[in-house]
Formats: structure tokens, C-alpha cells, sequence
């Protein structure tokens, strides 16, 4: 499938209801400092700097609705500091419920410009993701601990991307939500945002977790970001113990937690990429099953047990399939 240049991003009929609006954020563009959408809070009280980012991608309402319901909230932190920020702005100002998949970006990936060759690239062609992850970078660089919100393609159990350091699954425990912890190696196209710098650093303190709160536009998305928004600021000490437990309480204890361990991304390396089958993401497979074609290349399950983690519909050269994981004891 080739990469279309205009409509839906995938190139495909979207198939399921758009039940959640995106918020309007235009009062938030001021911000507390230089850089427009991102809102900092000092306590201070000695502690770290701790951020939940939102609409990297602009088709993920999710995560724009819970950082509107902690500002409208006036959430601010105990110790350390606390940010707040709205990150592709543009995207998520032209989504547009008949065609809701086009505005995942307005150029380019912006969750695949995180590394210092790319940032630093003078050459490179300077896209809208690209200036605004310029923008945002100095911002970045002061953050501690990180929680980048996201949703998926498909209607799929939540579950937190950690990375591959154990701090990444070291700090999913902590926050105890969602109970499926996926640690990989990111994607072939670029560097993730949660993986940018410090996060992806062994020796570093700082560190970072991804979530995928469901499809992109159910109404249970906000849900699944909203809890893990709470559960993160808690765990990290940004704010009280107790903070957002009357939001809690409506919702379900956490179940016990899994561990998938990604051993390959499924890279796209042909025009001809084809699933042997409608995977819809977290599928069991037994060893050797078909997964599909990457032209006249057969992809088969690797493990004894192989989970198909988020199986992609932009089937396009370059991009990642699925990615191919086994559960392992957390």
C-alpha cells in the first residue's frame, strides 16, 4: 500500500464510531513560559520535574481530555515540579470526525523525530512536527519522569510501552495501571519520545512510560488515560496519595500485572505488505503460525507463545507491521 497524500492517513475506511470529541485547548496556549501549550508548576519543595504529555499524535483525544480535566482541576504538584503539555497542537486542531484518522500528523511522525541526529540535522527538511519537536525540546531536556499518553488503531486492552531499560518496567509497576507492560526496542523509523535522551539511558535517573489507552476515539480511551494519568502522579510524588480518588473509586482495582517482551518489529520492507489474517492486536499464536507476507517473505510466530502487539493498518514500506512478543515473568 502506498502512502496516500491526502484524506484518511491510512488510506482506509475508518471503521469505528467517533465517540470522543477532542477538547478545545486554544486557552491553553499561552502556557507558563516560552514555548506555547505547556504548562509548568513549581512546588517549591525539592523533588523531581514530572510531565504527562498529550496529542503527539493529533488523533488521540485522549490524552488532550485528561490534561483539560487536571488543568480545569488546577492539579498542581506537592514537591518538585509538574508539567502540562499539549504537543502537536496543529494536528489536533484539524481533526475532523468525518475523516478522523487524517490528522494523526500534519507533515510527518512526531513520535519518530526524537533523536539527536534528527533534531540537530540542519539539512533536514524542516516539517511542522519537526519545529514544534525543536521547540518543545528544551522543555524535554529538564523533565525527570515522563508519561506520554496515547491511543491505538485497533480496539485493544490497554497497556503501558516501558522500553527496553528495567527502570521502564520498574516504573509501570510503580504505577500499578494498566496491568499489560510491553518492554521493546521502539521502531526502525525513528526514535520514540519516551525513548528521547535520559529515558532510554541506562545510567540515567530519568525515565519514561508510554500508554496506549485503546482505540483512538472510543469512549473508554479516556477512561484508561484519565486512571493512568492519576495512578502516574501518585506513584512519582507529584502529588498526594490520595489525589483523584473520588475519580478513582468509579473505577475497577487493577488487575494483576503481565509482562510481554517484544523480540522483533515487524519492519515493512516491500510495497506488498499483507496480514493472513484480520489481527486486531494481542492475539495468543502458537509457534510457527503465519502472521503474514512481506511480499514473497513469510512472517511466522517465533514463541512458543507469540502476542501480536498493535498489528497496524498503515501497511506502507518503511513503517512498522506488528511488533512480535512473549509474556516473561515481571
Amino acid at each position: 500500500m502506498t502512502n496516500p497524500t491526502k484524506g484518511s492517513a491510512t488510506g482506509l475506511p475508518n471503521p469505528f464510531p467517533v465517540e470522543l470529541n477532542p477538547p478545545d485547548i486554544s486557552a491553553y496556549a499561552k502556557g507558563t513560559g516560552s514555548i506555547p501549550y505547556i504548562w509548568t508548576f513549581d512546588s517549591g519543595v525539592a523533588g523531581p520535574h514530572v510531565a504527562i504529555t498529550a496529542i503527539v499524535h493529533g488523533n488521540e483525544p485522549c490524552g488532550a481530555l485528561t490534561l483539560d480535566w487536571l488543568m480545569r482541576r488546577d492539579t498542581r504538584p506537592v514537591r518538585g515540579k509538574l508539567s502540562f503539555a499539549f504537543i502537536n497542537v496543529a494536528a489536533h486542531e484539524a481533526f475532523d470526525p468525518e475523516i478522523p484518522d487524517a490528522s494523526r500528523w500534519i507533515d510527518e511522525d512526531l513520535n519518530r523525530l526524537w533523536s539527536t541526529a534528527v533534531l540537530d540535522d540542519p539539512d533536514r527538511k524542516l516539517t511542522e512536527e519537526l519545529r514544534r519537536a525543536r521547540e518543545v525540546r528544551p522543555w524535554l531536556d529538564t523533565v525527570d519522569m515522563l508519561l506520554d499518553i496515547h491511543s491505538m488503531q485497533n480496539k485493544a486492552q490497554a497497556l503501558t510501552i516501558a522500553g527496553l531499560r528495567p527502570k521502564g518496567r520498574e516504573l509501570a509497576r510503580s504505577v500499578g495501571y494498566p496491568d499489560l507492560v510491553i518492554n521493546d526496542h521502539g521502531h526502525a523509523e525513528g526514535v520514540r519520545m519516551r525513548d528521547y535522551g535520559g529515558f532510554g539511558d541506562p545510567a540515567s535517573p530519568r525515565n519514561a512510560m508510554l500508554v496506549e489507552c485503546g482505540q483512538h476515539w472510543e469512549a473508554a480511551a479516556e477512561g484508561a488515560a484519565m486512571e493512568t494519568a492519576i495512578r502516574f502522579l501518585r506513584a512519582t510524588g507529584a502529588t498526594a496519595p490520595d489525589f483523584g480518588q473520588d475519580w478513582l473509586s468509579q473505577r475497577p482495582a487493577p488487575a494483576t500485572m503481565q509482562f510481554l517482551q517484544v523480540s522483533r518489529a515487524v519492519t515493512i520492507e516491500t510495497d506488498d505488505f499483507r496480514f493472513a489474517q484480520d489481527w486486531r492486536g494481542l492475539e495468543r499464536l502458537p509457534q510457527d503460525t503465519l502472521i503474514g507476507h512481506d511480499g514473497p517473505t513469510e512472517v511466522r510466530a517465533p514463541h512458543p507463545v507469540t502476542v501480536l502487539i498493535m498489528p497496524s493498518r498503515r501497511l506502507w514500506r518503511g513503517k512498522t507491521a506488528v511488533r512480535l512478543a512473549e509474556p516473561v515473568a515481571g
